[in-house]
């Protein structure tokens, strides 16, 4: 089995030193950038399987790169896992909302960091081959695709994942935490009003094609996904 490339963008080389040893202990390969440039360089073929991201870089923010990659159709894939010693609770719900999938504040454990990477590719190599169909939508596990009708909704891996979710428990009310705990995994450190955020921005995909009132909210105990209205 060919070994996982893992990115890591960071500007201190005694810590890219230090997780590429213990990365290539546990057996991924590891490619280094120290700048936002570099990072963007290194994404060629084969592109990175995981990307860890610094926060602060010298010449473009980390989150500003997260932003960026989130947007480009060749790597919105790709999971990010910020890696950083902002570790205050907006930070973190700053970092997951605009995108990164994990977040880990300085200092950490090298064997939690390994847990970590593990756990984004256990979640983005999980696809199934089925479709879904809940009225005018139709969800492909196999081709990773979402469409109303005839027309394609180009969606990101979290609100993927979490519409997924919905599909397969029709008619059943979910908290926010078993949400996270369903869509996120229990290892993710996420905060529960995340789910808000991407339960709007779900919404707001769906809603052009008259579906986003399939997800509805219940009032003190979470939300739905129902055909009926």
């Amino acid at each position: 089995m060919t070994a996982k490339q893992i990115l890591i963008v960071e500007d201190e080389a005694p810590i890219r030193e230090m997780v590429g040893f213990t990365l290539r202990r546990a057996g991924f390969e590891m490619t280094e950038a120290a700048n936002g440039k570099d990072a963007q360089m290194r994404l060629g073929e084969p592109l990175p399987d995981v990307i860890l991201m610094d926060w602060m870089l010298p010449d473009i923010s980390g989150i500003e790169l997260v932003r960026q990659f989130k947007r480009d159709e060749l790597t919105r894939n790709i999971p990010i896992i910020m890696l950083t010693a902002r570790s205050e609770e907006d930070d973190k719900i700053r970092g997951l909302d605009t995108g990164a999938d994990d977040y880990i504040t300085k200092p950490f454990s090298p064997k939690e960091l390994v847990a970590r990477i593990r756990a984004v590719l256990r979640r983005v190599n999980h696809v199934e081959d089925d479709i879904i169909v809940v009225g005018d939508l139709h969800l492909n596990g196999g081709s990773h695709r979402v469409q109303a009708g005839d027309h394609e909704i180009q969606i990101g891996p979290t609100e993927y994942k979490l519409l997924k979710f919905f599909m397969t428990h029709q008619d059943r009310v979910f908290s926010r935490a078993q949400l996270l705990d369903h869509v996120w995994g229990r290892n993710a450190y996420v905060e529960d009003r995340t789910v808000d955020v991407h339960v709007l921005r779900l919404r707001q995909l769906l809603k052009p094609h008259r579906c986003d009132k399939m997800i509805q909210t219940v009032r003190g105990a979470g939300y739905r996904f129902s055909a009926k209205h």
